[in-house]
C-alpha cells in the first residue's frame, strides 16, 4: 500500500497531498516562510499566532492592535507564496484568543488549530463561514470526547479534524511532569484512546473525524507507523526548524543542531505547565534564583502568574528566536539535536519519503512523490 493511499489526510482534511502537518512554534518559528513553504510540497502549512506583533512599532504599547495588523500581513503573504494548505495555530490561553481565531477566519485561513486549553466555543465564531476548518489539540481521549460533545450540543459542528499532541512535543506540555515519562501517556496510547472516545460521534454522524498524531514524530519511519495505527497524518514541528524557510534567526537553528540529549530538559514555565526546552545559562539562572520578578508589558497568557514568576516567558521566546539567547531560551522536542544540518524544506521531505519508504519495504509499499 502506498504513502498516499495509506494517508486518510488526504480526504479527511482538506486535500492535503501529504499526510503531514507542520506544527505551529511560537513565538515567531513558524510564520509565513515556513508554513508557505511546506504548503508548497502538499503539507499542511502552520502560522503560530502567539506573539506575532513582536516586530510591530506599537508592540507594547497596543498589543492587540499589533497582533491583529501582523497576522493578517503573515497569512496574505504566506499567500502570495503558495496555493497550497495553510493553517494558524492559536493557543487558547491566549488573552487574544478571540482576536486571532476572528482575523483567521476573516482572511479564509483554511484550518485553525486551537490548543492550549479547551476551544469550546470556537464553531461560534464561523458565523456561517465554510471556509475555515476547525481542528482542536488535545493530550487526551477525554478531552477529544468532551470538545466534540460540547460542539456538537452548542453549535451542531463536529471537528474536522484533531490532532492529539502526546509528552514527547517541545514547548508547553498538557502532561504533569510525572506523566511526561510514564509510559500509560505515551503517544502510542493516545492515539487509539482518543480514536475510541470519537468512534460513537463518527458513527452518529455518519462522517470520519481525522486523528492527527503529534509530538516526538520525527521520521519517515514514525510516520508509517502511525499511519498504520490509523491515523489520518502527523503533525512535526522539531525537525522543520532545522529548514532554510524556518522564520527564525540562524542563532536559534543552530541551538537545535548543537543541542546534546543531556540538554533537553523539562522545565516549570509561568503559565503553570510543565515545558521542554534546550538548557542553557538563562535557564540556569532562573534554577539559581537569579532571575527577578518584573512588570508584565503584555498580559498575553491567562495562566501566566506575572506578579510573582522571575521573567517574562513571551520576552524570553522573542529574544530566542532573534538569537538572543542569553535572553532566553528555546523550546524543542524531544528529538532535538538528531538534525546534523540546515536543509531546504523540499528536501527535508524528500528525506521523509525515502524515510518512509525504508519502514514500509517489508510490507513492499512502493512510497509516495512528494508535491
Amino acid at each position: 500500500m502506498s504513502f498516499k493511499s495509506l494517508a486518510k489526510l488526504a480526504s479527511g482534511i482538506l486535500g492535503s497531498k501529504i499526510p503531514i502537518i507542520q506544527g505551529g512554534m511560537g513565538v515567531g518559528i513558524s510564520l509565513a516562510g515556513l508554513a508557505g513553504a511546506v504548503a508548497n510540497q502538499g503539507g499542511i502549512g502552520v502560522i503560530s499566532t502567539a506573539g506575532i506583533g513582536m516586530d510591530e512599532p506599537d508592540f507594547l504599547k497596543n498589543f492587540l492592535e499589533a497582533n491583529i495588523r501582523a497576522l493578517r500581513k503573515e497569512i496574505r503573504k504566506a499567500r502570495e507564496a503558495t496555493r497550497g494548505i495553510l493553517g494558524v495555530n492559536i493557543m487558547v490561553a491566549m488573552t487574544n484568543f478571540a482576536d486571532m481565531v476572528k482575523v483567521a477566519i476573516e482572511e479564509a485561513v483554511d484550518v485553525i488549530f486551537a490548543g492550549a486549553g479547551l476551544p469550546v466555543d470556537l464553531p461560534g465564531f464561523l458565523a456561517g463561514s465554510r471556509k475555515t476548518k476547525l481542528v482542536p489539540i488535545v493530550s487526551s481521549g477525554k478531552a477529544a470526547r468532551i470538545i466534540s460533545r460540547i460542539w456538537l450540543d452548542r453549535h451542531g459542528y463536529l471537528p474536522d479534524a484533531v490532532v492529539v499532541e502526546g509528552p514527547m512535543a517541545g514547548g508547553h506540555l498538557g502532561f504533569k511532569r510525572e506523566q511526561i515519562a510514564d509510559p500509560r501517556f505515551a503517544l502510542e496510547r493516545l492515539v487509539p484512546e482518543v480514536m475510541k472516545e470519537l468512534r460513537p460521534f463518527e458513527e452518529a454522524q455518519g462522517r470520519a473525524i481525522p486523528v492527527v498524531p503529534a509530538g516526538g514524530i520525527y521520521t519517515g519511519g514514525d510516520i508509517q507507523k502511525y499511519l498504520e495505527m490509523g491515523a489520518a497524518g502527523v503533525q512535526m514541528a522539531t525537525r522543520f526548524v532545522t529548514t532554510s524557510e524556518c522564520d527564525a534567526s540562524i542563532d536559534f537553528k543552530h541551538a537545535y543542531l548543537e543541542a546534546k540529549q543531556e540538554d533537553v530538559v523539562i522545565i516549570d514555565s509561568p503559565v503553570g505547565m510543565p515545558g521542554r526546552a534546550i538548557r542553557n545559562r538563562f535557564i540556569d539562572d532562573v534554577g539559581e534564583g537569579k532571575k527577578k520578578p518584573y512588570t508584565c508589558p503584555y498580559h498575553c497568557l491567562r495562566t501566566c502568574d506575572h506578579e510573582h514568576t522571575p521573567y517574562c516567558i513571551a520576552q524570553a521566546l522573542m529574544n530566542a528566536k532573534k538569537g538572543r539567547l542569553e535572553h532566553g531560551f528555546a523550546f524543542v522536542g524531544a528529538n532535538a539535536g538528531r538534525e546534523r544540518g540546515i536543509v531546504p524544506v523540499r528536501e527535508l521531505v524528500e528525506r521523509l519519503q525515502e524515510e518512509f519508504e525504508a519502514a514500509s519495504r517489508p510490507l513492499a509499499a512502493p512510497g509516495w512523490t512528494p508535491a
